[in-house]
């Protein structure tokens, strides 16, 4: 990868690129630090080192919930939004119509961003009303809150929103990747330093009022751990599955046209990652709720996760039924976890493969896959190979986002940071080589013919 950075760097047009997208992360970056005003940043970090949901959240923004800057709320409302649209658009028959027209994908991307800045708009107003009742030695969240206090922090975090959108928009368009895959990967990746100061430090400073203690032999756990992650996303994502097609011989005067052997490269995840922060958005969306309309409902499920004897009274039906059964490490959750996974690496692929219009295709240039008749047939014999492909795909991302997670559970390690956050980060980085590389590829042939 390093390689394919360095000869990208030497063509002037994909280094121009390269340092558009580093222009505007750095402006996403800068923006996280400018703080929305008559929020208390410090009450807001603690809030969060207490509750795991919130520290979910501000690992999506790159830690920009804990200083609840403009950007507090991320691109996570933007990608909650577009999986909404897209299951309405298989339920609703109108947004089915307009997504086949011309113009109809520009349509509905409008309608997503809609969605998605509204979201983010409820989201901001609901996380601030929930935790203003929870006190930090004395301090809460808002001092003497009023509605302007309220509507000003919504509008300010939905115009961050909206800008980030952009942002990704701008970088899909005239940068590097895809714009909001690689909003989510610098999301991430600024949290790696302090979590790896945090392993370290708690090894070689333990402090037991913390809970940042380690034994020495976690270190190394955690580098074999990651080890095998990289490893494992790094031969998935590069495995395919590349079925034969033979064309048939034209003899169209004097010149005879097909006869060659080539193939359809199917990829083993083909899907990415996406299925998964499909999966992670999602599984949000109850202790979203939980903020809006259960005032001590976050404070009281953190308690409960930390010691199960406490009483979760004075709280909402749903507050205690989630926290019982639905939370954050039990069952239940990795179950639910992993079945939504399932399902949306297969919508994915219905959105994103039709073997039926492939087989056509291929009727149509006169290609066949040996052993199979073209037409129906064909299109069948994709359509099973497609879905044992999305079927490997999606148990691979269930092993990787549930049982690490799982195994350093048990040795004590928690962490906002954890191994699905680690397979986003090399996913992208993935994809991004592979456009690089594209990119390249494509100039080659450019100066070739010119």
């Amino acid at each position: 990868m390093f390689k394919t950075l360095v000869n990208a760097w030497k063509i002037k047009d994909i280094r121009t690129k390269m340092l558009f997208t580093l222009l505007l992360i750095v402006i996403y970056r800068f923006g996280s630090f400018i703080p929305v005003p008559g929020v208390n940043s410090g009450v807001m970090a603690s809030l969060i080192q207490q509750y795991d949901a919130l520290g979910f959240l501000s690992m999506l923004s790159g830690s920009a919930l804990s200083q609840f800057s403009i950007f507090a709320m991320g691109i996570s409302p933007y990608i909650t939004g577009s999986i909404i649209i897209q299951l309405l658009t298989i339920a609703i028959p109108s947004l089915e119509r307009l997504s086949k027209e011309e113009d109809g994908r520009e349509k509905i991307e409008r309608i997503t961003r809609y969605v998605g800045i509204g979201l983010a708009l409820v989201q901001s107003i609901g996380i601030v009303a929930s935790l203003q009742s929870v006190s930090v030695d004395g301090q809460t969240l808002l001092t003497n809150p009023t509605f302007f206090t309220y509507a000003t922090i919504g509008i300010i975090c939905t115009a961050g929103t909206a800008f980030l959108v952009w942002l990704g928009e701008r970088i899909t368009e005239k940068g590097i990747g895809n714009g909001v895959s690689f909003i989510i990967f610098t999301s991430i990746c600024s949290s790696v330093p302090q979590t790896v100061i945090k392993y370290v430090g708690g090894v070689i400073s333990p402090n037991v009022a913390t809970g940042n203690a380690y034994q020495w032999w976690i270190l190394p756990i955690l580098l074999v751990v990651v080890l095998v992650l990289i490893t494992g996303v790094t031969l998935v994502d590069k495995a395919e599955r590349r079925i034969p097609v033979q064309y048939a011989k034209r003899v169209v005067g004097r010149k005879m046209y097909g006869g060659q052997s080539t193939n359809i490269p199917l990829k083993a995840n083909a899907n990415g990652v996406m299925p998964l922060i499909f999966a992670m958005t999602i599984i949000q969306i109850p202790v979203m709720i939980i903020q809006i309309v259960d005032g001590n409902g976050l404070a009281t499920m953190q308690k409960f996760m930390q010691d199960p004897t406490t009483s979760i009274e004075g709280v909402g039906w749903f507050t205690k039924f989630y926290t019982q059964y639905l939370a954050s490490g039990t069952v239940i959750y990795y179950i639910i976890y992993a079945l939504l996974i399932v399902a949306f690496a297969y919508f994915y692929t219905s959105i994103s493969f039709n073997p039926i219009e492939i087989s056509k295709n291929l009727q149509q240039n006169g290609g066949f896959i040996p052993g199979i008749r073209p037409g129906r047939p064909t299109g069948e014999y994709l359509g099973k190979i497609s879905n044992r492909l999305t079927l490997f795909g999606a148990f691979f991302l269930m092993v990787i986002a549930i049982v690490p997670t799982v195994v350093l559970g048990a040795f004590g390690l928690t962490s906002a940071f954890g191994p699905t956050s680690l397979l986003i980060m090399v996913s992208v980085a993935l994809e991004t080589s592979a456009q690089l590389e594209s990119m390249m590829l494509m100039r080659h042939y450019k100066g070739f013919l010119g």
